[in-house]
């Protein structure tokens, strides 16, 4: 796996993935940013994010479950001096379908936090990271 991190101007940088997809990253004005893109920490949270509700949709599609959406929110806190790494991140799963079984759903946040996302997994290593989620059954 490969990326690009390209300076462009100020506090703005163009990130390149080895797939060919490209992100905006910028800071704050107060950071000599013009705040037109995401900052890297929270970029770092997204993508943790998205490795996680990756790995919770395909295993409850796997189980046969009838997810029909999954939004993931996540929350950190940050230590108040430099470096300001993340000292604690609580990620919420609200998953929806017709008939969802709480045992399913529940073993797939497990299965994620404990065997799949390699993000979280190895964010873990660092930070204290906390799960829970809520099913959203459509009648």
């Amino acid at each position: 796996m490969k990326a690009r991190v390209k300076w462009v101007q100020d506090a703005m940088f163009i990130a390149e993935s080895g797939s060919g997809h490209a992100v905006v990253i910028d800071g704050p004005p107060e950071g000599g940013g013009r705040n037109l893109g995401v900052r890297p920490m929270e970029m770092l949270l997204m993508g943790t994010g998205g490795c996680t509700a990756y790995d919770v949709v395909h295993i409850l599609r796997k189980s046969r479950q009838p997810v029909e959406d999954c939004v993931v929110e996540i929350e950190a806190e940050r230590a108040g001096h430099e470096p300001k790494v993340f000292t604690h991140i609580h990620i919420h799963f609200i998953v929806t379908g017709r008939g969802l079984k709480d045992k399913a759903v529940s073993r797939a946040v497990e299965l994620t936090a404990e065997k799949y996302c390699s993000a979280s997994i190895m964010l873990s290593k660092a930070v204290d990271i906390t799960h829970d989620y809520e099913i959203r059954n459509i009648e």
